[in-house]
């Protein structure tokens, strides 16, 4: 468990206190995170992943909230498929959620393929 907190948790962390200052004095920006979706729907086979993701995810959240009205949006795009290895799971399918995120603003999270 603990390297899935430290890639997961630490890292995004670690890549926004980075970033989150410039945007925060320049009043945009945009952070997109991404895990499968072990985050959303809990999957035995992805315990220890889908415990630092779901960690990450509900983090991803609570940024939204708190840096949506200082001009910086945050999402999440949570991935149920094997890339390549399903049907219509595909990049150019699946990056339109990530440029709907970053334009659309108003949502913190979108799942591939839609429920």
């Amino acid at each position: 468990l603990q390297p899935q907190i430290d890639f997961y948790i630490y890292g995004a962390l670690t890549a926004v206190q980075q970033v989150l200052p410039e945007m925060l004095a320049r009043g945009s920006g945009t952070l997109l995170f991404t895990t499968g979706a072990s985050s959303v729907y809990p999957n035995p086979m992805m315990g220890n992943i889908g415990i630092a993701t779901a960690g990450l995810r509900n983090w991803v959240h609570a940024l939204h909230g708190a840096l949506a009205e200082r001009g910086v949006q945050v999402g999440y795009v949570a991935i149920n498929a094997w890339i390549g290895q399903q049907p219509d799971a595909e990049p150019e399918n699946i990056a339109p959620l990530y440029w709907a995120l970053h334009t659309q603003r108003d949502q913190v999270e979108l799942i591939f393929p839609a429920a």
